[in-house]
Order: C-alpha cells, then sequence, then structure tokens
C-alpha cells in the first residue's frame, strides 16, 4: 500500500535536499517524490508517495514539520484528492503500425506527441492504474524508454493546505 502526502515549503535552494535527507536518514522509502511551483512563487508543493510497509505515515509528518522550511504538511491518502501521473512512452512505430499505436492512446485519451521514423512518444496523464494498462499494451510493441513523473495529488473541493505569510519561519502553526 502507499501513502500520499502533500508538503508546503518555501521556494528556496537547498529545501528539496532537506527533505530527501530526512527520509535517508530515517530510512523511509520513496516511491515518487514530485516538486513544483505553486501559485505564490514563494512556495513550491511537493508530492510524496511513500511505500506504506512498515513505516507510520504519522511519523514522516512529524518529521517534515521539523524542517525549517516546511509550512504545512496534509496526509491525503485517504482524503477526496485527485492523483495523477503523467508518462512519455517512446515505442516502436513502423508506418504501418502507428494508427495501430494511435487507436490504442486514444482509448486510453493518450496522444501521439512526437513522430519520428522509427518510433512515437505517446504522453498520458491519470492514475497509476491506468498508466499500467497502456504500458502492458504497447510492450508488444517494443517499448524503447519511458518516463514518469510521479504523482502530484490534490485536495477535491475548497480544501486548501495552509497559506504561507511572509516573514514566518516555516513552522507548521501549531509548533509556534
Amino acid at each position: 500500500m502507499q501513502h500520499t502526502l502533500i508538503a508546503l515549503v518555501e521556494n528556496k535552494p537547498g529545501v528539496l535536499n532537506r527533505v530527501a535527507s530526512l527520509f535517508r536518514r530515517r530510512n523511509f522509502n520513496i516511491e515518487s517524490l514530485n516538486v513544483g511551483r505553486t501559485e505564490n512563487e514563494d512556495i513550491s508543493r511537493m508530492t510524496i508517495v511513500l511505500d506504506n510497509e512498515g513505516v507510520d505515515a504519522r511519523k514522516v509528518e512529524a518529521n517534515l514539520y521539523k524542517l525549517v522550511n516546511v509550512i504545512d504538511v496534509q496526509d491525503v491518502t485517504n482524503q477526496p484528492a485527485v492523483n495523477r501521473d503523467l508518462a512519455l512512452i517512446k515505442v516502436s512505430a513502423t508506418p504501418e503500425r502507428r494508427s495501430e499505436i494511435a487507436s490504442l492512446a486514444a482509448i486510453f485519451r493518450a496522444k501521439i506527441v512526437d513522430v519520428a521514423p522509427d518510433s512515437v512518444i505517446v504522453e498520458i496523464a491519470g492514475t497509476e492504474d491506468k498508466i499500467e494498462s497502456l504500458v502492458e499494451l504497447l510492450r508488444p510493441s517494443g517499448i524503447l524508454e519511458m518516463v514518469r513523473t510521479g504523482q502530484v495529488a490534490m485536495m477535491r473541493g475548497s480544501m486548501v493546505g495552509v497559506r504561507y505569510t511572509p516573514g514566518t519561519n516555516g513552522h507548521h502553526p501549531s509548533s509556534k
């Protein structure tokens, strides 16, 4: 089973390294880690997916709060959230096979984003299961290369994390 955490962090150099070091020191296994900017240029958002085997997510959350640059942490594992992954899959494709691959892609609402003389690149966004299903169907054609972003997650509805106030030190409000 996997556990999904969303962490809002200050958008400063070294923050990702501190978070990764925390996971290394505590021997937590990260399934995926995705980091990107938010609507506020001072904040980055991390989506952290952990292998739940032998890991107490509350301990992970508590350890993240100890880091100075962490503003907020949410465990969205059992919450109403939208989770998505993006994959680019390069598939061997002769001109005769392209229409078959395009048809498979269309079934999964994926799209072909590049065509070369001997291959195509398929882009798909969705749940892990959806991506894995397409990968299995493309495998017989010959997957030459694949890259995945890892999951991103966002709470459904109007639920949001703690908002950043410039001048604060990034600690969770309850720890002041």
